[in-house]
């Protein structure tokens, strides 16, 4: 009765060429995740800090509140973390450009940010310096659809 056994290098080559292969889907898969992280961050690094500053120039509202108006005034196409809102709201509380007062001071359930005056003339000078560059993105972004799925 013939047996199939494989030699110690088959065993190694194998082991090499599996471990290979696992090392370039590893890589693959580690590409796709920054591409998509990358995607994510126009949005949260460079369009989230005006947009929280303009959410709360809405009238005085919570941290979670924040990602919930974003959420519904994008059509659910953007609804950004707490967890990337609340330090925001901690660095613009230092900048003195928001205000933070707990619901309940003994409790600390909640805290409701206002603007302040200095967190309105922000948002202003924000809006002004970045109103070109995003008319800029959107041409690119329209140029870049039209030539990936209209065009095809």
């Amino acid at each position: 009765m013939p047996q199939n056994f494989l030699s110690d290098e088959d065993i190694k080559l194998e082991e090499k060429r599996l471990y290979e292969e696992y090392k370039q889907k590893l890589s693959e898969l580690k590409k796709v995740k920054k591409e998509r992280e990358s995607v994510g961050q126009v949005f949260t690094k460079g369009l989230l800090p005006i947009y929280v500053l303009y959410i709360i120039s809405l009238g005085p509202t919570n941290g979670n509140e924040i990602s919930h108006k974003i959420g519904n005034r994008t059509k659910g196409m953007w609804v950004p973390s707490t967890g990337g809102i609340y330090p925001l709201l901690k660095k613009f509380e230092k900048q003195k450009l928001i205000t933070g007062q707990w619901d309940d001071p003994e409790k600390k359930f909640q805290k409701i940010y206002t603007l302040t005056a200095e967190g309105s003339k922000e948002l202003n000078n924000k809006k002004e310096l970045l109103q070109l560059k995003i008319e800029e993105a959107l041409e690119v972004f329209k140029i870049i659809y039209n030539d990936l799925y209209k065009d095809t």
